[in-house]
C-alpha cells in the first residue's frame, strides 16, 4: 500500500468515488481512496437511483444536471455499465402554491442552461397513463431525469478513477487520523500508515465516527428511508421495451419511476426516524432495516390515489435503509475552518 499521497479520500461510496475520479481526472494521480468494508457498503448500494436536476439549492441543481450528462463518459472510461434509463421525467404539481415554486425552479433551470418545460397534465398522463391527471394542475418536463444503478455508478467512478491514475484499497478501515505539525495527516489502517497531504471525509453512515478521529463533531445524522417496489403491473408489462418517464409528486413528497415490468415508490417522511443516533455500528454495511410502513401510510394512501394502478399492484419488495443528513438536508461540502487540510462531503 501507499505511504504518502497528495489526498486520502475515507470512504467508498458513490460520493467518495466520485471525488476520487474527479481529482484524477484532473491531474491529481496522487490519490488514494479507503473503503473499510467493500464499495457501495453503508447507503449507496440500496439506494432508489432516480435521477433529477431540481433541487431548492441551484448549485446542487447544477451539479445533477452535470452529473447525469457525466454517466454516459465514466461508462465509456471504464466498462462498467451504469444502468442509465434516460427516460425523461416529471415534476407534478397538484394546487397553486406548487405551481408557483415550480415557475420559480423552471426560471433558475432556464438560467443554468437546463432544459425544462411546462406540459399540460393531460400529455403528462399520456406521457405516463398510469397517474391520474385529474389530481394535478400542472407538470414540469425535464428530459435529463430518469434512473441508473446506484452501485454501477459508483464501480464505474472507481474503474475510471484507476484508468487516470487514482487508486483505491477495499477492506481497509481508518483506525487513526493524526496531524503532524507541518500540517500534514497519517492516516493509520491495518495495513500501513499513509502520510496524506489532504484527507476528504466522504464517511456516509460513518461520516461522524471518521470525523471524531480528527477530533471534530459532524452534525449530521442518518435517517431511516423507506421506499417501495410493486409486483408487475399489466399496464407496464405490455409496453414492452418502451419504459414510462420518472416522476415527483411535491405535495406527496413522493418520486416514482419504473422497476422491471412493477413500480418503485419513494418518499421522504415528514416525520423521518433517526437511526443509530449513538454511532453507526462497525460490523453494518449490506443490511436493511425493518420497515416501518405506519410513518409512510399517509404518503403511501396519497400516492395510491394519484397512481390508481399502484393499489391494485402487490408489494414485491420494501426497503427500509439509512441515510445521512444534514441539519437542513442539504449536504455538507467543503473544508472544515479552522482546520487544516481537512475536507468533508457528508450528508
Amino acid at each position: 500500500m501507499e505511504t504518502h499521497a497528495k489526498v486520502v479520500i475515507i470512504g467508498g461510496g458513490v460520493v467518495g468515488c466520485s471525488i476520487l475520479f474527479h481529482l484524477a481526472k484532473f491531474g491529481w494521480k496522487d490519490v488514494v481512496l479507503l473503503e473499510r468494508s467493500e464499495l457501495t457498503s453503508g447507503s449507496s448500494w440500496h439506494a432508489a437511483g432516480q435521477i433529477h436536476t431540481i433541487s431548492s439549492d441551484p448549485n446542487i441543481s447544477r451539479l445533477q444536471g452535470y452529473t447525469i450528462n457525466l454517466y454516459r463518459e465514466i461508462e465509456e472510461t471504464s466498462g462498467q455499465s451504469v444502468g442509465m434509463h434516460a427516460t425523461g421525467g416529471f415534476y407534478l404539481a397538484s394546487n397553486q402554491d406548487w405551481h408557483d415554486y415550480l415557475k420559480r425552479e423552471r426560471s433558475k433551470a432556464r438560467y443554468m442552461g437546463l432544459d425544462q418545460e411546462f406540459i399540460s397534465v393531460e400529455e403528462a398522463a399520456r406521457r405516463h397513463p398510469l397517474i391520474d391527471p385529474s389530481r394535478y394542475i400542472a407538470a414540469l418536463w425535464d428530459p435529463l431525469d430518469g434512473d441508473i444503478d446506484p452501485s454501477g455508478v459508483t464501480y464505474a467512478y472507481a474503474k475510471s478513477a484507476r484508468v487516470h491514475g487514482a487508486n483505491y484499497h477495499i477492506n481497509t478501515p481508518v483506525l487513526e487520523t493524526n496531524q503532524r505539525a507541518d500540517g500534514s495527516w497519517d492516516v493509520v489502517t491495518p495495513e500501513g500508515t499513509i502520510n496524506a497531504g489532504m484527507i476528504v471525509n466522504a464517511g456516509g453512515l460513518w461520516a461522524r465516527e471518521v470525523g471524531h478521529l480528527a477530533g471534530l463533531h459532524l452534525p449530521v445524522q442518518p435517517m431511516e428511508h423507506h421506499y417501495l417496489i410493486t409486483e408487475t403491473i399489466p399496464e407496464i408489462a405490455e409496453r414492452g421495451e418502451e419504459r414510462l418517464p420518472a416522476g415527483i409528486d411535491y405535495e406527496g413528497n413522493m418520486y416514482f419511476r419504473q422497476e422491471r415490468d412493477g413500480m418503485l415508490l419513494g418518499t421522504y417522511e415528514p416525520r423521518a426516524t433517526p437511526w443509530s443516533v449513538s454511532g453507526t455500528p462497525r460490523d453494518f454495511g449490506h443490511e436493511l432495516l425493518e420497515p416501518k410502513l405506519e410513518h409512510i401510510e399517509e404518503r403511501l394512501a396519497l400516492g395510491f390515489e394519484r397512481i390508481p394502478a399502484l393499489a391494485r399492484a402487490g408489494i414485491k419488495n420494501i426497503v427500509n435503509g439509512p441515510f445521512t443528513f444534514g441539519p437542513d438536508g442539504n449536504p455538507m461540502i467543503g473544508p472544515v475552518p479552522g482546520m487544516r487540510n481537512y475536507w468533508v462531503a457528508v450528508g
